[in-house]
């Protein structure tokens, strides 16, 4: 069997360069998919890369059925997803291409299972989507809680909070409402808004005594508090694919929780003006009005600083909520992280003995434990000692 080809579609976006520098550093020359042949040369030339590009509407499932192919691997920077992925996704899972992306939308990940999940497993599509920054340091964080927790594991807390290189301990650093525009880009921010209108969902049982399941639940219904290094970090909950995945790679899980620690010290007063603005985006028109608010955001065209960090934090649980194990991950900024992961997965699923499960799964279930670690591991993600807070 050949090697399959690599498919990149938003290389010319802040997130997509980052992609393409990683797979041009592994020796890859991937096909450019988008709408602007011009920008897509003009990109190659400045990597000093000789690359195929192709000029199409990547919003456009028909365009780009009649391009992919089942030998393909499909990467996807292009955002919002909720508005623009569909369509990528849809072609790829019809042609039998595997697929990952950099979506940070929890309820982008939910519809590509529910409407996806079959046709990839019958065509032999593998699709992982936000196998990226937002989720997969999240799902391995809280994997290797579970892991390390065993059988007694009943409930898995996951956070997503900031750092900075060069503040002297990273794990000691507490974020701020600054971090927001200093260290994300203008499209990270808007789609973080598109998840707070398109409304979340959790992984719990809905009423005492029956199964756990997905249920609907809204963005910031809850604060979650996480300790680690001294330092006591809250997070707001939101939907993202660890409530997908971890009960598919772990079945006795019966609640999966992820909180996201970017606001500092305003954590309650943002999960408080949540709460308050809920009723109105029942409103078609108030979420369209904010959704534009999101694209007029401060610094819409600065980049992030380069001094930024990631930290990922899980704890398992038993049944009774008393905590049994975990896992912290540190790691370079998102953008850096997902380039490496996504052009990692790429290179992973092309090779000719790749041997990956058919369907719509989280990246645990796709790879397993042991190679995400090496995964993660490559993209510069690595477990600290709960101690001496050093790595490993």
């Amino acid at each position: 069997m050949e090697k399959r080809r690599i498919v990149l579609l938003g290389a010319t976006g802040y997130t997509g360069q980052r992609v393409l520098r990683e797979l041009l550093a592994r020796g890859e020359k991937p096909t450019l998919i988008g709408r602007n042949r011009t920008k897509m040369l003009t990109l190659a030339d400045r990597f000093e890369a000789e690359l195929p590009v192709v000029e199409a509407d990547v919003t456009s499932a028909a365009d780009l059925t009649r391009l992919l192919g089942p030998s393909d691997v499909v990467l996807s920077t292009v955002g919002p997803f909720m508005q623009l992925g569909m369509a990528t996704v849809t072609a790829a899972a019809q042609a039998g291409a595997h697929y990952f992306d950099s979506s940070g939308e929890g309820p982008f990940a939910r519809r590509v299972l529910l409407e996806l999940g079959s046709v990839a497993a019958a065509r032999g599509a593998t699709v992982v989507p936000a196998f990226a920054y937002d989720y997969m340091p999240g799902n391995l964080a809280g994997a290797l809680a579970v892991h390390k927790a065993g059988e007694r594991a009943r409930h898995v807390e996951i956070g997503y909070f900031f750092s900075r290189s060069g503040q002297g301990d990273e794990l000691l650093y507490r974020s701020t409402l600054r971090d927001i525009f200093t260290l994300t880009t203008a499209g990270t921010r808007q789609t973080l808004v598109a998840s707070m209108v398109e409304g979340g969902f959790a992984y719990r049982s809905p009423r005492p005594g029956t199964p756990p399941r997905l249920v609907d639940e809204r963005v910031a219904k809850r604060v979650r508090t996480f300790r680690h290094a001294t330092v006591k970090r809250a997070a707001i909950t939101v939907p993202g694919t660890e409530h997908l995945g971890l009960p598919e790679a772990f079945p006795q899980l019966e609640s999966v929780e992820v909180g996201l620690g970017w606001f500092g010290r305003w954590t309650r007063p943002v999960q408080i003006a949540a709460t308050l603005q809920a009723p109105l985006l029942r409103s078609a028109k108030v979420r369209a009005a904010l959704l534009r608010w999101s694209e007029r955001l401060p610094g819409s065209h600065r980049e992030p600083d380069p001094d930024g960090r990631s930290l990922m934090i899980a704890v398992a649980r038993d049944g009774d909520g008393r905590p049994l194990a975990r896992s912290v991950l540190t790691g370079p900024d998102p953008y850096e992280m997902t380039g490496s992961l996504l052009a990692w997965g790429a290179v992973h699923a092309a090779a000719p003995d790749a041997a990956l499960e058919p369907g719509v799964h989280g990246p645990v279930a796709a790879f397993g434990l042991d190679t995400l670690v090496h995964a993660a591991a490559e993209a510069g993600v690595h477990e600290v000692d709960e101690v001496s807070a050093r790595r490993r």
